[in-house]
Parts: structure tokens; sequence; C-alpha cells
């Protein structure tokens, strides 16, 4: 298991681990370990990072930090092997930390190592001192203190007078700056070389997955009922979540007592619902019995109590229990290895094209603490996934997701998971649409003009989607009945010697580290990924029988998406099949998918911008304040930087002693300003840890160029969401004299564009220009683009490029689009005010670290460790 990517000393024998590395992250293991004197250590996220300090003399501190862009352990190097640190600023509580740990070690040079996590600091490990012989403040400092030491031996009276600072360094003039490499010419045009990127927001689509499955089922049998009273406490009318190895197992176990031997025949005298229900159980066991062992989170199941009765127990007592239940299966879904290829070449494509003029120096600004990075992600197993392999590729990282994901990534669901506010809203949507399609007249409101075809009532539906239902149900059972056979095929061979003799159940855990198809798989004439024929075969079956209910001879649009996401996945990854039809299905699957999908979030423009404001409602206000703390910091930055010069013209004035100790003190301020500015956090909502270059001893040519990154990685519902408020959020009474955000041309665009398909993104850019004044709106700039995600061409085309794709399993994604017109100018001030009246206020945003919270370890937990470290006077550390 990985309990850290972080230096720990091993609990045998106290010393640390090898080379670089006290732990590492086993897939295979999935039990830990509770007997003996190990003590598990809660998991604290750092970023990969931690803080090397010292002090010389409880005055000074300096530290020095180390970020882990493989962190799997690896440490990045220079090419002569040694490892790359660059000197941070530390805040005052640690300042004052490294006083406290220098005087109770009574070391007058003491080093220690310093984690930071969720807004605190904690000292992990005091040891020697090193590290510093290769740090030119060590020195600096070093020189301060024996100074100060010999003053106060022979010179008392000055020891107070003259300043802390050396004299070469008041006189030392400011190196000059590389010339930077401006950043103004992005993809809206150029604006001249005066202007900086300050941040980069994202919100991006997952990757490719397998299609999202459900099986419902009402339970009767005892087996199965009983575990609701098991794992929900006893409460007979309450809901039941299984998700866990151990809580899926018991349903496994419950489950095969309850599926037939045999399925029965047509000429069986079994009722259709009793064989309706014997064949969903046999589905249920087939998931669970998936991959040979329970791994990943891509399957839960509910048990919601429908019917109870009282029953009287063998001492008399009368107690409630369930007696009818309805069982929710959740599967699939899951990433796929062309999913989590998409996820890595698209962050690539970021690190190299949406921060121009920098190239591969993303990466020197990121490990110089130059490069705020936060990542973000739904609860969702595929999204979380995606955001691990982009991270990958955006900071060229090595080995595999799952400690990038711990390390990277934070979960947020309140934030990007859900469509509960705007459920009713949808409804109303979805009514509308249906009666739309299943209208013989296909009435379409005419209202619009042809000049914005986009606002009428169910835009982008085909005129002749009535016909094409029909014909969407005869080609869906085409498909289903050949997959029928090839279950049939898989059945009666698993009777006699199976393929899975040959070729191993696979492996969802395992699969996850892939980027590559299973070629055994397709070899073998099996499904491409987890499923197999039975479950693909359950696959159409319930989209055939939920598309149509022939009794009430009445269409259910609800699938349309479902079968043309179905369509879609095995044209794909199941080429190989060869199902008659499919091409044709998807065709048609995709003419009606194309208007319902974006007509799902809202009939018209002003219902799209209602319910995307409702679903996107927390990510439109986290964006508001992420550009706020980035103007905010680039204020600070700046004012901070005319300070400083304005220092140094003083420092050139020599006219007299009282002059040279007002400058003294300026200086001493201007130190302070830049310690303090630098160490206050900008009050972002999440309260990550922030790591801010030390501009004096860097080595960094261009200390003050920095750039703020946030990535929200997230489902269909609010990449549609927030696209529709952006784009429609002039329809708002209090802004209707406004334009919209979004360009006409850009508008026609995106009416066409119908489908925002697997890794899709929006992206936010804001450029400081320098060359205008602080208090000028004109200063920050916006730019908004877009892309559409996968490219469907290759499942169209048939030239060799295609083909290649096809064989691969994998669509490529598709470049960046305008928003705006090229040239056009977007003020900060402007987009704040459109987008402010959807968004949650920052009042409303709970804060990060609970109330209370004092820090991982009880008081008396750390009673027992400081019990077990014996310190005593003479104890000192020794060094690494």
């Amino acid at each position: 298991m990985q309990i850290n990517n972080i230096y720990r000393p091993s609990p045998k024998n106290m010393s640390f681990g090898v080379g670089n590395r006290s732990s590492e992250f086993h897939s295979e293991v999935r039990r830990v370990r509770r007997e003996g004197s190990y003590i598990y250590e809660e998991f604290m996220p750092t970023g990969g990072t931690d803080v090397k300090v010292y002090t010389v003399g409880p005055e000074y501190a300096h530290a020095e930090a180390r970020k882990s862009p493989v962190v799997d352990g690896v440490v990045m190097r220079n090419p002569d092997g040694k490892e790359i640190r660059y000197p941070v600023l530390l805040t005052p509580a640690e300042k004052e930390m490294a006083r406290k740990v220098c005087i109770a070690f009574r070391q007058s040079v003491c080093g220690f190592d310093l984690l930071r996590s969720e807004g605190r600091s904690y000292v992990c490990d005091v040891n020697g001192w090193s590290f510093v012989k290769n740090s030119h403040k060590y020195y600096d400092d070093s020189a301060c203190v024996l100074r100060k030491m010999l003053l106060d031996a022979k010179a008392p009276h000055l020891s107070s007078v003259i300043p802390p600072t050396l004299p070469w360094k008041v006189n030392e003039l400011v190196q000059p700056s590389e010339a930077l490499t401006r950043q103004g010419s992005g993809i809206n045009g150029t604006f001249g070389q005066s202007e900086e990127l300050r941040s980069v927001i994202a919100v991006i689509r997952h990757g490719d997955r397998t299609p999202k499955q459900k099986v419902k089922l009402k339970v009767t049998e005892e087996r199965l009922l009983n575990l609701i009273l098991k794992y929900n406490g006893g409460r007979p009318r309450s809901e039941t979540k299984l998700k866990t190895a151990v809580q899926l197992q018991d349903l496994l176990d419950a489950t095969r007592m309850l599926v037939p031997r045999t399925r029965p025949g047509l000429e069986s005298d079994s009722e259709a619902e009793g064989v309706e229900h014997a064949e969903k159980l046999r589905q249920v066991k087939a998931v669970l019995e998936e991959g040979g062992h329970f791994s990943g989170i891509y399957r839960k199941v509910q048990l919601k109590p429908l019917k109870w009765d009282k029953v009287t127990k063998s001492d008399g007592e009368v107690e409630e229990r369930p007696v009818e239940a309805l069982m929710v299966l959740k599967y699939g879904g899951v990433l796929t290895h062309a999913g989590r290829k998409q996820a890595e070449e698209l962050g690539r494509y970021f690190r190299n094209k949406i921060y121009p003029g920098e190239g591969t120096g993303l990466l020197r600004l990121h490990s110089t603490y130059r490069h705020d990075l936060k990542i973000y992600s739904s609860d969702e197993g595929r999204v979380q996934m995606s955001a691990a392999a982009f991270a990958k590729g955006l900071l060229d990282l090595e080995g595999q997701l799952t400690p990038i994901l711990v390390s990277l990534v934070s979960k947020d669901s309140s934030m990007l998971d859900g469509l509960e506010n705007a459920s009713t809203e949808m409804d109303e949507a979805k009514a509308r649409l249906n009666e739309i399609i299943t209208s013989s007249a296909n009435a379409v409101d005419t209202n619009g003009s042809q000049e914005f075809p986009w606002t009428v009532d169910g835009a982008g539906l085909p005129p002749n989607a009535s016909e094409l239902l029909p014909e969407l149900v005869k080609l869906t059972k085409k498909v289903t009945e050949q997959v029928r056979l090839l279950a049939k095929d898989e059945v009666e061979q698993l009777t006699e010697r199976s393929l899975y003799d040959i070729i191993p159940p696979y492996d969802q855990a395992k699969a996850l580290g892939k980027t590559n198809m299973d070629v055994d798989r397709i070899a073998a004439g099996l499904p491409c990924g987890s499923e197999g024929f039975l479950l693909m075969y359950a696959r159409w079956k319930k989209l055939e029988r939920d598309l149509y209910n022939e009794r009430k001879e009445r269409f259910d649009i609800s699938q349309i998406p479902d079968v043309y996401d179905s369509c879609k996945y095995d044209l794909l990854h199941n080429a190989h099949l060869n199902l008659e039809g499919l091409n044709e299905l998807f065709k048609v699957a995709q003419a009606l998918a194309d208007g319902v999908i974006p007509n799902e979030y809202g009939i018209n423009p002003k219902q799209k911008l209602k319910i995307g404001s409702k679903i996107a409602r927390r990510l439109l206000g986290k964006i508001l304040i992420d550009v706020r703390n980035t103007r905010e910091e680039a204020i600070s930055v700046a004012e901070l930087k005319n300070n400083q010069d304005h220092a140094l013209i003083e420092n050139e004035d020599t006219e007299a002693k009282s002059k040279n100790s007002h400058k003294n003190d300026e200086i001493r301020k201007s130190s302070t300003m830049s310690d303090t500015s630098m160490d206050q956090d900008d009050d972002d909502d999440d309260k990550e840890p922030k790591y801010r270059l030390d501009p004096k001893y860097a080595n960094v040519k261009t200390p003050e160029r920095h750039v703020r990154t946030r990535l929200y990685f997230t489902s269909e519902s609010h990449i549609h969401s927030l696209m529709n408020v952006l784009r429609y959020c002039n329809l708002d009474e209090s802004l209707q004299e406004e334009e919209s955000l979004v360009c006409h041309n850009a508008l026609e665009r995106l009416f066409q564009t119908k489908e925002l398909d697997y890794m899709s993104y929006i992206v936010l850019r804001m450029f400081e220009n320098t060359a205008v004044a602080l208090e000028d709106p004109k200063r920050y700039r916006i730019e908004l683009t877009f892309s559409r995600g996968a490219d469907l061409s290759p499942l169209q085309k048939k030239n060799s490029e295609a083909t290649s794709l096809h064989q691969e399993h994998t669509l490529p994604i598709k470049g960046t689009e305008r928003l705006q017109e090229v040239g056009s100018y977007l003020t900060l001030e402007t987009m704040e005010k459109m987008i402010r009246p959807f968004a949650m206020p920052p009042e409303d945003f709970p804060p990060a670290t609970p109330a209370g919270f004092s820090g991982y370890f009880t008081k008396s937990m750390l009673e027992r460790l400081v019990n077990l470290w014996p310190f005593h006077k003479q104890t000192h550390s020794s060094g690494k």
C-alpha cells in the first residue's frame, strides 16, 4: 500500500529507506497488516513536495523545497545526478517553528524537514545540516550570526544599531533579468509584447469510457434482504449502499446461491417475469465476478426497501424487517486504455500549446515554484483517472497513475458532480423534447429567426426525427440478435472448455495502467476490455427493451444517448466482431443524439441558461475566486517591485548618515514586505499548501514570473452547463444590454458542433498587460477557447490514417477554437460582471478545514509518540 510519498523513518530501526524511498506503491497488495508495533500514519497530501529547512541560530531560517515530478518516489535530478532544490520563503509560523526546533535541540545549525498540507505545516523529521553546504544563503546567514557574536562580545553598543543585512548585499545591484518570453500572442490575436500570462483555468471532460450500465430488479429473497440490515445498522426502512470488497463479496455469495443452474427454454412453463428475474440475477452475478476480484471504483449496489413486515423473534420480541426491495446495480463507465492515452496526450498538448512561449519551460516554471498548479476532480473513477493521466502528460511524469492521483488530484464532488439542483427543470426539458420528437408533425417552435437558429425550441433536432425512431428500434434489434448468438456460443463453450482457460479474465485494476488494448483478447475474438459476450448481450438487450415498449407502443427518447454511446463504443473497440448493421445504427443514433443531448440541458437558450447556472453554480463561483486571487497576487507583486525599485533609487543617494539610516529602514521594510506578501496565502478557498520562490537566492533569471493553473475534471453535464452560461449569460434580465461573452461566429459553430465529446474542454486564460496602469480595467485580459473533444472522423472515413487510429481503438482530440472574435478585448472586469449573477458567492463556500481542527494527531496519540522517542539534553540528531 502507499502510505505516503514522503521520506519517512522505518519503524523497525528508525533509519531511512533505500535510496530516496521509504515506501513504494504495490497495486497487487490489498491488505494492510494490523499486528505488531507498526504505526500507519494518515496520508498527508503535499502535492509531491517536501521542504528542507535549516536554522543558523534561532533568528535565521532558510528553506529549500524539492518537488518530485515523478511522484512515485523518484526525485528530479540535474544531469550530474544531484537533486534539484529551489529556495522558498517560509511563513512567520514556520519561522517560529524553526526557532523552537533550534532551541529545543540546542544546535546553532539545525536542519529539519517540513510538510505543508491543507493550510498547515508539520515538522516530520529533525536531522543534521549537510544539505546547507551548497546553499549561498547559509554562508550569508552564518556571516550575520558571526558578526553579531563579535559585536555582542566586543562592541555591544553597535550590535543593536547595525542592521542585520550584510553591507555588500545592501549595495548589490539587481541582476538584469532575461528578456521575458512574452505570452501576449494568444489565440485571439497579438496584443503587444507587454502582456504576461498569469492564469490558466480549464474545465475538462473525462476520456473515452466503457458504456455506463444499470441493472434494476425487485428482490424478495431473504439472503439479499438480510444484507440491508447487516450493512445499514439494522434499519429496515433505510437504503443500503454496497461498495467495499467485503460487501460486494457477500452479495456475490448470496447471488450465486440464487442463480438457476440452467436457463429455461422457450417451451418452459416458467412465467415471463420469473425468467426475466433469473436473467437479471445472472447478469448481477456476471458483473460481480468480472475480473476475478473486487478492485477499482466502478461497481456499486443500492438496496432500497419497498415493503416491510413485522416478525416475532424467538424471544417474543417483535421487529420490523424488509420483505421486498429494489436492487440497483451500477457498473461500467470505466476509463479505457484509449481514454488514458487521450488524457496523457492532451496534457502534453497543454504543456506545449496552452502556455505559448514556454514549451518545455513550463516544467522549469513548475519545478521552481513559479507555477501554482491545483487539479480537481469529481468523485467518478473515470474522471479521477483522466485527471491523473492528464497530469502525467502535463508535467512529463513517469510511473503509475495511482500515486499521481493520490498526490496531485483533489476530489470535490459538490462542485463537479450531480444534477440534483436542476432535476425539475431537466425533467421539463425532456418532457417537451419528447413531445417534439414523437409528434407526427414534429412541431418545432418557429419563433426564432433564421439568423439565430439556435434560439428555437428543440434546435438541432433532425426534421424527420419521428421517422428515425422506428428505424433506430429495428437496427437495435438487429445488432442485439447478433450479440445474443455470440453470448449463446460463449455459454456453450463455458460448459466445456472456456476461451478464458486460454485468455485470463480481464483485470480492471491492471488495465488502469495500460495505454494499449489487450491484443490477446482481440485475437481470441473476445470483446475489448472487461466485457464478456454475456454482459455485452445484457447491455444491448436492455437498450432494446427500454427504447420501445411494444405493449404500450411508446418510445423512450431518454435511451437515445445510451444507444448512441453503445454504438460509438462498439464501433471503436469491437469492430473486429463485425456486427452487421452497426454502422447504419450509428448514423441514425448520431443524428438523433446530436439533437437530444444538447436539449436535455434546456430546450431553448433561456432554459439552458437556467439549468446551466444551477448545475455549474459552484464551479462558476470557484472560477471567479481563481481569477480574483490571480489579480490580487499580480497587484501585490507589481506593488512590491515598485517598492523595491524605489528602495534601490534611495540606496544610491549618499547625502548623509541620517539618510543612510532611513535607507536601511526602507530596505528592511521592503524585505519584510517581500516576506509578508509572499508568505501570506491568497485566501484561496482550498487552503492548499503554497510554495513561493525566494528571489534573492533562487538563481532564476525571472523570479517574478508566476502562473496559476486550475484544472477541473468533470462529466458531460458540467461542460454543457458551463458553456451554456458563457454563451447565454446576456439573456439574464440584469444583463440584457450587454453583448454575449461568445461571439456570433462562435455561437454558430457551437450550434453546428452538437456534441462535446470525450476530453472536450473550455479554457480561460488571463493575461496581464504590464504597460497599463494597475487601476486600468484593460490591465487584465481574458481569453476564452474550447475544444469539441474526440474527433469521430476515423469512425466515418476509410483513409489510411483513419484505419490506423481505428486499429488502435483511439480517437484524436480536436484542436482549440476561439469563442471570441480575433482581436477582441474582454476585460476581467466585464467577465466578472457577466458571470457573477450565476455564480456561488465566495461567502457561501464552506471552509476547507473543519472548525476546531487541531491537526492530524490527538493529544493522547502525540503523547504516545513522544514516549517512543528518548529525548534528553544530550540527544542530537545526526546528519543523513
